[in-house]
């Protein structure tokens, strides 16, 4: 039983390594803000959140217990995580922050940062 606790982990700690990696290359990659602010919010957020899942389970296999610590991380974060990425969208929505060509549709754009209702 002990092993498979450790296979879980070993994944889940793979996996979470695996998403923030995928995030911070897509921190690199993207090419505006707005497609941007999607890598660090999704995929990080997955990728700490499995590790503290993992950090739980090694921690209770240790026989510590559930571990009060990582489960108060993982709500704050994903309590405060899109909760700042709106707050950011919103930012640069009022200081109209321009769109790389090919990333949103035109008209749809135009409209955002002109501040008119769709069909006008």
């Amino acid at each position: 039983m002990v092993f498979w606790i450790e296979v879980f982990a070993s994944f889940l700690l793979m996996t979470g390594g695996l998403f923030i990696l995928i995030g911070a290359l897509g921190m690199v990659k993207l090419p505006d803000f707005y497609t941007r602010l999607h890598a660090p919010t999704k995929a990080t957020t997955l990728g700490i959140g499995c590790i503290l899942i993992a950090s739980m389970a090694l921690h209770a296999l240790r026989g510590d217990g559930l571990s009060i610590h990582e489960l108060v991380i993982s709500l704050f974060l994903f309590i405060t995580a899109p909760v700042s990425a709106y707050m950011v969208a919103k930012a640069a929505l009022q200081r109209r922050t321009q769109l790389v060509e090919g990333t949103l549709n035109t008209e749809m754009s135009k409209n955002i940062l002109e501040r008119r209702p769709p069909g006008d």
